[in-house]
């Protein structure tokens, strides 16, 4: 009896009904979804009374567009994927939310007359530059592939002048600062925890523990003793990293569930600590006044002293050299921490890392010595954690124990969660994402001319967080990067698929 098949060629290429079928099953969903969560607000009367004021309009909007994704993803994006078609499908990607950036654009501005108002605005121009830009960059993939570490530190360095040369002066502030520092800070601490969860295997849940006793006692001896930064950021590394080693002892015979059950405690037994032990941290109210980093010894940032930044090099007064600076600073500490981390993968010791992430009792018997190995990924970890905790101090002026919350710990293992265990690239890429991608909610303020003036975007942040992670997970569920080369090879060095690793070990 011949078997009757369905070649490709006459098999459907969009599916349409089938899209809206599920298109319909994902509006009900994200209906029964949001309609607690967006449908209602709670509010106060005159009279002091809890009322629930309808938002059935935002809710609308949100199910429209889930069901719109869900659509287009099993009409177009799905068909594309199973031929192939991935170059296509990002390419469509980048061009629609361009035109629904273009769309929101000439929604949100009344004054704005037809095509020609369209593109005489500044941000059209801009959207379409960053088009072109990903479209370039999707076109030369092998070349940024084979050379993309080396293209984003330019980038990088390039930065603070892009800032400068688009923003002005003044302008560039808010991009040095909320973008440049804070996603940096996040990457160095990131690849300060990649140590002990992506190369060691210990799932440590209290990581930002180490950072706020690298914040502390840069704040206690900077303003007790009048120390200079460069003397207090080593002495913070140090103490981190003695308290990541009182941290492993406990926990040499620990893993999995039971180790991030006492790395958590351990975070909130610091915490508790700082709020606490007033007579020393100054509890809840935190410590101020902590000096600000010195450019070098020969010059300082503050306006008044005879030696300030400024006047050394006959630049006149601006806080934003000191932002630039500082960006300048916790750079070239996130590559620090990189090549360190990168360096010690390919000694004994980074080697010994990866045997017992991937096994211990078969680490144990290679005679490789566990509680060593465990103690120093702790302590090399921590150090970098105390790096980046007394930059923050320096940074900020001001420190209490309210930085310093369990979220940050969650936020810091998602990074390394998401950019791929292990993987120093897509750990970094993860961090632009995640904080670059929340901070920037805030600039979209014309938002509210969509969804009404009483839409706040920065308290959707962790929404939109929550749903990237969501998305990702289901996308590639080892990371932005999911395949790492061994640092010991035979001949000829291979990315090792992350789908021959055992599941939980990156």
């Amino acid at each position: 009896m011949a078997v009757e098949t369905v070649s490709a060629d006459t098999a459907p290429r969009w599916p349409i009904q089938s899209a809206v079928r599920e298109a319909l099953y994902a509006g009900l969903i994200s209906f029964g979804l949001f309609v607690l969560f967006i449908g209602v607000k709670t509010d106060q009367n005159m009279r002091n009374e809890l009322i629930l004021v309808p938002r059935f309009g935002l809710l609308a909007i949100v199910v429209a567009l889930v069901m719109i994704g869900r659509f287009l993803y099993v009409a177009f994006g799905a068909p594309m994927l199973a031929r192939g078609d991935t170059a296509k499908l990002r390419n469509s990607i980048i061009i629609g939310l361009a035109a629904i950036f273009l769309g929101f654009i000439a929604y949100a501005r009344p004054d704005l007359s037809g095509l020609v108002g369209l593109f005489t605005n500044w941000k059209t121009w801009l959207i379409i530059a960053i088009v072109a830009v990903a479209i370039i960059i999707d076109r030369r993939r092998p070349y940024l592939k084979k050379n993309f570490s080396t293209v984003a530190i330019i980038l990088l360095i390039l930065f603070p002048i892009f800032s400068l040369f688009t923003a002005g002066l003044q302008g560039s502030l808010k991009w040095v600062d909320n973008f440049g520092i804070q996603i940096l800070i996040y990457v160095m601490l990131a690849w300060g925890l990649n140590i002990v969860v992506g190369l060691a295997g210990l799932l440590d849940l209290g990581y930002v523990a180490f950072y706020a006793v690298g914040a502390y006692s840069y704040a206690l001896l900077g303003t007790e003793f009048g120390w200079s930064f460069w003397i207090l950021l080593p002495a913070a590394g140090i103490m981190a990293a003695f308290w990541g080693i009182i941290l492993g002892f406990p926990v040499l015979r620990l893993r999995g569930d039971y180790l991030a059950i006492v790395t958590l405690a351990f975070g909130e037994i610091i915490r508790l600590v700082l709020i606490n032990w007033r007579e020393v941290t100054n509890g809840t109210a935190g410590i101020s006044g902590i000096p600000k980093v010195t450019f070098f010894g020969f010059a300082t940032f503050n306006v008044s002293d005879e030696n300030y930044f400024g006047k050394v090099f006959d630049i006149g007064t601006s806080g934003v050299y000191y932002k630039i600076f500082l960006y300048y600073l916790i750079l070239a500490l996130a590559l620090l921490t990189a090549f360190v981390t990168i360096r010690l993968r390919r000694m004994p010791i980074g080697r010994a890392w990866e045997a017992l992430r991937e096994d211990e009792i078969a680490c144990r018997s290679l005679g490789i010595n566990t509680t060593n190995t465990k103690l120093t990924a702790f302590a090399i970890g921590a150090m970098f954690g105390g790096f980046a905790g007394s930059f923050f101090a320096a940074r900020q002026g001001f420190v209490s124990p309210e930085s310093f919350v369990f979220l940050e710990s969650a936020i810091i293992l998602a990074i390394v969660v998401l950019g791929g265990m292990g993987s120093l690239v897509g750990i970094a890429v993860a961090a632009a994402v995640m904080i670059g991608g929340t901070e920037i909610l805030r600039e979209l303020q014309f938002l509210k001319q969509v969804f009404g003036e009483s839409f706040t975007p920065e308290l959707y942040r962790m929404l939109l967080f929550g749903l990237a992670m969501v998305v990702v997970m289901l996308w590639k569920p080892r990371g932005f990067v999911g395949s790492r080369e061994p640092t010991a090879y035979l001949h000829e060095r291979k990315a090792i698929d992350s789908s021959f690793t055992k599941e939980g070990h990156g």
